[in-house]
């Protein structure tokens, strides 16, 4: 079993394209090589956290995508998720979905937020925070262990826990506020 992470799909949402300078020509191609890069990587038993802004379509739409995407899949809401949120068809498309959380990957505590932070629970301990909402806009930091888990920065695909442990490795957290690692 892989853990998985991505966030800011957008499926649907007619304008990403263009914002994001996506490489799609439509919406439609869009969602279809989004979906079949998740199914690609994501096998029927690993898990996989999405970040938020999964879908700006009508509630139908995101629960027939949600549907066809593998693996036992959580949500954390993001700001373009209003509407989905208040849906219980869409909701039970997931495992769980919430605001914000914390999990542990073997030993790994990791804080999943839509949004980025500069501090978060056990930071000062090697905890990790993952994000989305800045689609790759955000300059990374390499005194954190915190990065953006956006299709934007990972091919338009899930990414794996193993490839973020690469990423964090060559981080030396640094701390912005009173604490003191232990």
């Amino acid at each position: 079993m892989t853990v998985y992470f991505t966030s800011d799909t957008h499926y649907g949402h007619h304008r990403v394209i263009e914002y994001s300078k996506r490489p799609f020509t439509s919406i439609e191609a869009m969602n279809e090589a989004m979906v079949d890069r998740w199914n690609a990587v994501v096998k029927p038993g690993d898990l996989v956290y999405h970040l938020g802004d999964f879908a700006l379509c009508n509630v139908e739409q995101a629960v027939a995508i949600a549907r066809r995407l593998r693996g036992q899949k959580y949500l954390i809401f993001g700001n373009h998720d209003k509407r989905l949120r208040k849906d219980l068809t869409f909701i039970g498309a997931w495992i769980w979905a919430k605001d914000l959380t914390q999990i542990q990957v073997g030993d790994q505590k990791i804080t999943l937020c839509h949004y980025a932070m500069r501090t978060w629970a056990s930071s000062h301990h090697g905890a990790w925070q993952l994000y989305g909402h800045s689609h790759g806009s955000l300059p990374e930091n390499p005194r954190a262990k915190s990065t953006d888990v956006g299709v934007d920065c990972w091919s338009y695909a899930p990414v794996s826990y193993e490839a973020l442990s690469e990423v964090m490795s060559k981080r030396t957290y640094e701390p912005v506020d009173h604490h003191e690692p232990e």
